[in-house]
C-alpha cells in the first residue's frame, strides 16, 4: 500500500511504530549530514528525518535530490521530536526514514505553495490545480462539502427526495441569455442548459413528489462580478400543498441548522420586511441589518426653504455616520467625490455636523437654522458626535446611491463583521417590473410566480401595483436564496403570459408542457432554491464566491486553465450544420 497513515495523523501515542507515508515535498532543509523533509497532503504535514547514522546513506543521497512538490513515498519508524512544532497537530513526532521512494519529480511551481503566496489571481487560477494543494483554498471546498452535507441531512430528515432533472432542455425568452447547445441530429435546433429546473420542478409537484430537492448547476449566459459565474450552483427545492409560511418555516429551519452545525451560532430571529419598507429605510432589496444607519426622509423638514437642489428633488434623504463628526473638512471632501464616481452617480452631498454640545454646523448654512438641522438629526436617528449626509434627486437613484453610501461606511468603520449573522426575509415583491427599453412589464421573479390572492383583480387596472406572492431570504446584505409560491391553473397562467406580452400562440409554444399539465390535476405549490456558492462563502465569512469553487471562471467568464471557451474544429461544425462567418 502507498500508505499507512495520514500526514496529519500521527501523534506520540504511535512512537515506536512502523509507518508508510506518501505525499508532496513542501520544503527541505539540509544540515550535511541531517537532512529534514516536509511531507504535506491534505491532512497535514509530517516531519520527515534522513540522519546518516540511521538512514541508509542510499536513501540520504535521494533525499538530497528531492525538491518542492515532488510526489514521494517513504517507509520509516516515529520517533519523538527533540524540538517540537506546537503549529502543527503532528509537531511532536517525526519520521526517522528508512526507505525513500520517489513516485514523481516535480518542476519548479509558478508559485509558493503556501497559506501566503506570491502568486496572483490568473496565475493561480491558471494552475488551479496547484492552487488547490494550499491550505486556504483546500479548506474552502472541504468546507462546501459540509455545507452540502449538513443540506442534504436536514431536508432528508424533512422527507425531501433528491431527484435530477435534465441538463438539455428548451430554451425560453425569460430570465437571462441561456447558453445553447446545438443538436446534431436535430438539424436547426438547439438546446439550452437550464437557467434552474423552474418547470421540471412544478412538474414534479403534479407528479405528486410533494417535496423535492436538488443540488444542482445552474448556467447563466450574462455579465460577471466578484460574486457571479456563469456556471453556479443552486440548493433547489419545492413543495406541493403548502402556503408561504410552510416555506419560510421550512427555510428558516435549514438556515438556522446550518448555521449551528457548521458555524456553532444560534439565531433566534429571522425578522420579516416588506420590499417597499426594505427601499425606504436601506434603499435596496437586500439589507444589511447588521448595523444601523437607516434612511431618514427629510422631504418635511428640507422643502420648506430656498434651496433649489432639494425643493426640485423627488426624494430628500439621509443617514447618520456614527462618530463622523470627527472627519476632517479634507476627509468629508474625499467622501464627496466618492459618491460622485460613476459607479455611483450622485451629484454631490450635504452635510450636517452633530457637535457634542449639541449644536450643529452644516454645508447649507445659509438656507437652514439650527431649529431645521435638529429635525434632520431626529429623522435619521444621529447622536452628538455623528454626521448626517443627505442626497436628493430622483427616487430610485438617490436610494440606490445612498445604500452605497451607507454599505462603504459601515465598511470602513469595521461594521460588517463576518462572524456575525443577521438572516431577514424580504416579502411582497411586485410582480411585475415595467422595461423602458422593451416598454413592457418582465416578471420580477419569473412567469410562474403566483399574484398575491387579493391583487388578482389589479392585474387589469394597474398591473404595476400587484404584489408577488414571493419572498428572498438575505443573510449579511447577500440575497442568499428566493422563491414564490406558484401559479398552478392554467386560466391564470395564461393571464400572466398575456401580461408579459407573450401571445398566445408564442405562450403554447414555449410553455404548453405546463400548460397541458396543469390540466390534470396541478396542486398548491411553492418552493425556493438557495445559491450554494454564496452561501458558502458568506458562512466561511467572505463575500466572493471564487475561491470555494473548485475550478471557477475568471471576470470574462473564461477558464484560463484549460482555454476554455475555444474554437471548434470545422468538421464539427459541419456536422452541427452551423458556419461561423467572423469578420
Amino acid at each position: 500500500m502507498y500508505r499507512t497513515h495520514s500526514n496529519g495523523e500521527l501523534r506520540l501515542s504511535n512512537v515506536g511504530q512502523e509507518v508508510t507515508l506518501a505525499g508532496w515535498v513542501q520544503k527541505t532543509r539540509d544540515k550535511g549530514f541531517m537532512l529534514w523533509v516536509d511531507l504535506r497532503d491534505r491532512y497535514g504535514i509530517t516531519q520527515l528525518i534522513f540522519d546518516e547514522d540511521r538512514t541508509p546513506m542510499e536513501m540520504v543521497d535521494r533525499a538530497k535530490m528531492l525538491g518542492r512538490e515532488f510526489v514521494i513515498q517513504v517507509k520509516g519508524e516515529v520517533i519523538e521530536r527533540v524540538s517540537k512544532n506546537s503549529n502543527i497537530p503532528t509537531g511532536e513526532v517525526e519520521v526517522l526514514v528508512k526507505e525513500l521512494t520517489i513516485l514523481n519529480k516535480s518542476l519548479v511551481p509558478p508559485f509558493t505553495i503556501e497559506d501566503e503566496t506570491d502568486g496572483g489571481d490568473e496565475l493561480r487560477m491558471k494552475y488551479r490545480y496547484l492552487d488547490i494543494r494550499r491550505n486556504p483554498v483546500r479548506e474552502n471546498l472541504i468546507f462546501r462539502h459540509k455545507v452540502a452535507i449538513e443540506v442534504r441531512k436536514y431536508l432528508s430528515d424533512k422527507d425531501f427526495i433528491e431527484i435530477e432533472t435534465p441538463v438539455l432542455i428548451k430554451s425560453t425568452p425569460e430570465g437571462a441569455r441561456d447558453f445553447v447547445v446545438p443538436s446534431r441530429m436535430n438539424e436547426g435546433q438547439f438546446y439550452a442548459l437550464p437557467q434552474s429546473p423552474q418547470t421540471f420542478k412544478q412538474l414534479l409537484m403534479i407528479g405528486g413528489m410533494d417535496k423535492y430537492f436538488q443540488i444542482v448547476k445552474c448556467f447563466r449566459d450574462e455579465d460577471l462580478r466578484a460574486d457571479r459565474q456563469p456556471e453556479f450552483t443552486q440548493i433547489d427545492c419545492e413543495m406541493a400543498f403548502v402556503e408561504q409560511e410552510d416555506i419560510l418555516n421550512i427555510f428558516e429551519g435549514l438556515t438556522r441548522h446550518l448555521l449551528k452545525e457548521i458555524k456553532g451560532v444560534e439565531v433566534a430571529d429571522f425578522p420579516r420586511m416588506t420590499y417597499d419598507d426594505a427601499m425606504k429605510k436601506y434603499g435596496n432589496d437586500k439589507p444589511d441589518i447588521r448595523f444601523g444607519m437607516e434612511f431618514g426622509e427629510l422631504n418635511e423638514v428640507a422643502k420648506h426653504k430656498e434651496f433649489g437642489v432639494f425643493n426640485n428633488a423627488e426624494l430628500v434623504v439621509g443617514i447618520a455616520i456614527p462618530g463622523g463628526n470627527s472627519y476632517t473638512r479634507k476627509e468629508i471632501d474625499k467622501l464627496i467625490e466618492w459618491i460622485k464616481r460613476p459607479q455611483v452617480g450622485a451629484l454631490g452631498m450635504v452635510y450636517s455636523r452633530c457637535n457634542d454640545d449639541g449644536s450643529f454646523k452644516s454645508s447649507v448654512d445659509k438656507f437652514y437654522d439650527q431649529e431645521d438641522l435638529a429635525k434632520w438629526a431626529e429623522i435619521t436617528g444621529a447622536k452628538p458626535g455623528d454626521l448626517v449626509c443627505v442626497l436628493s434627486g430622483n427616487t430610485d437613484k438617490v436610494r440606490t446611491q445612498l445604500s452605497a453610501l451607507r454599505m462603504e461606511m459601515a465598511e470602513r468603520l469595521g461594521l460588517r463583521k463576518p462572524n456575525e449573522f443577521a438572516p431577514l426575509w424580504v416579502v411582497d415583491f411586485p410582480l411585475l417590473e415595467w422595461d423602458e427599453e422593451s416598454e413592457r412589464y418582465h416578471a420580477m421573479h419569473h412567469p410562474f410566480t403566483s399574484p398575491k390572492p387579493e391583487d388578482m383583480a389589479l392585474l387589469d387596472t394597474d398591473p404595476g401595483k400587484v404584489r408577488a406572492n414571493a419572498y428572498d431570504m438575505v443573510l449579511n446584505g447577500n440575497e442568499i436564496g428566493g422563491g414564490s409560491i406558484r401559479i398552478h391553473d392554467k386560466a391564470t397562467q395564461a393571464l400572466m403570459f398575456d401580461h408579459l406580452g407573450f401571445t398566445p400562440e408564442q405562450a403554447k409554444e414555449q410553455f404548453g408542457f405546463l400548460m397541458n399539465a396543469f390540466e390534470y390535476g396541478a396542486p398548491p405549490h411553492g418552493g425556493l432554491a438557495f445559491g450554494l456558492d454564496r452561501l458558502v462563502a458568506i458562512l466561511g465569512g467572505q463575500e466572493t464566491i471564487r475561491d470555494f469553487i473548485a475550478f471557477p471562471k475568471n471576470n470574462s467568464g473564461r477558464d484560463v486553465m484549460i482555454d476554455a471557451p475555444s474554437k471548434i474544429d470545422e468538421t464539427q461544425l459541419k456536422e452541427l450544420s452551423l458556419r461561423l462567418d467572423l469578420k
